[in-house]
């Protein structure tokens, strides 16, 4: 139950008791079992309460419907809650050294990253971090943070690896070592595919290279009437992908194969192809990041070459898969939109849109396939 849902109950359950002020009572009750200022409770609206938490607030009601005591005249004896030490200083000492452990490492967002790696130990939100550091932090949840950071620091594996799971689009995704970490460039390319998917009956879309299968997912989720087909040909990646399905609940319309581009694809009548392919030159990969380059599968980064391989076979190729005026969508590495749009409109495709991404970098090419009514006009 969430902290607004409990506020209501509460204030239900004094009601049937004849508190003259259930809703101020049920505010103290969860204020202070929260430890938050009253007034800021409506804040946190949406916050998910802990079994302990929960425990707490109805052993108060019921001593106060028992004993017909208000929150403020109620002898905590009455409830034999035990007041916990408070551990605030100590733990968010704790917190600030392990941010300077990670700092002194190098690690970019070293308070970001520390607070994460807290929330995951801790079995909370990041958000709602600062508000559980009160209890004591156990010895084996010590060890565990310690190890995570160290993990973090001295062999720049990435937070996203360490915590098993990230967000992309809103949507909960596991990842390891098998897969790419899903970016949030590539929530544009979903974004602006949702927009031309949702123009179209029943869309059926083909995600080339689906790795996690975060953009299978989500188009899946967010399109409920679209079958989408995800493809790659890591095995690995394939396993996390079908996780990934099951864990955001798509298993109805979204499928996956292995497939090496196109090699397993049968089908010829897709609205949509959409890949977000290798496409970090040969030269540049040899200068990632540490995190990247050690961690990250390196057949999801580069095509060895000079990044453009998958952009031009499957350029050349969509064409036979896609319905006429279907559309193929890319997610592009810097500087390359130009050179892709180039391959496309040799293969046929009208260029309709290069979207830039927060940085302001061409990081989007959508381009629609010729018709027989346009080659018939070009001829």
């Amino acid at each position: 139950m969430k902290l607004l849902d409990i506020l209501k109950f509460s204030e239900e359950y004094l009601k049937k008791y004849s508190f003259s002020k259930p809703r101020l009572e049920s505010e103290k009750i969860i204020s202070h079992v929260l430890n938050l200022e009253r007034i800021t409770l409506y804040a946190y609206f949406d916050m998910e309460l802990n079994l302990e938490q929960k425990d707490k607030i109805k052993n108060y009601l019921k001593a106060m419907a028992r004993n017909r005591l208000t929150f403020d005249e109620l002898p905590k004896e009455e409830i034999n809650l035990v007041e916990e030490k408070d551990c605030s200083s100590e733990n968010r000492e704790l917190l600030q050294k392990s941010i300077e452990y990670l700092n002194k490492n190098d690690v970019k967002d070293s308070k970001l990253d520390a607070e994460y790696i807290f929330a995951h130990v801790l079995k909370v939100k990041r958000t709602m971090l600062f508000m559980n550091l009160r209890k004591e932090i156990a010895l084996k949840e010590k060890e565990e943070i310690k190890d995570l950071l160290y993990k973090r620091a001295k062999e720049k594996k990435p937070l996203q690896y360490l915590l098993g799971e990230w967000e992309f689009y809103g949507l909960p995704f596991k990842v390891d070592e098998r897969v790419l970490i899903p970016r949030a460039d590539t929530e544009i390319l979903v974004e602006q595919c949702k927009f031309i998917l949702n123009e179209i009956d029943n869309p059926k879309v083909l995600d080339i290279g689906t790795g996690s299968g975060a953009i299978s997912v989500t188009l899946a989720k967010e399109i409920p009437s679209a079958m989408v087909l995800g493809a790659d040909i890591s095995t690995d990646a394939l396993e996390v992908a079908v996780e990934n399905r099951k864990i955001n609940d798509v298993e109805s319309n979204l499928k996956f194969i292995k497939s090496d581009i196109f090699s397993n694809i049968k089908d010829n009548d897709y609205d949509m192809i959409i890949s977000n392919p290798p496409y970090i030159p040969k030269d540049e990969y040899e200068e990632l990041m540490p995190e990247v380059k050690q961690h990250e599968p390196q057949g999801a980064l580069t095509d060895n070459g000079d990044g453009y391989y998958f952009y031009k076979k499957i350029s050349e190729e969509s064409s036979k898969y896609l319905k006429d005026k279907g559309y193929l969508a890319f997610e592009v590495g810097y500087n390359q939109a130009h050179e892709v749009s180039q391959f496309m409109k040799k293969a046929g495709f009208e260029i309709i849109a290069i979207v830039n991404d927060y940085s302001g970098i061409e990081r989007v090419v959508i381009g629609r396939k010729s018709g027989e009514e346009d080659v018939n006009k070009v001829s």
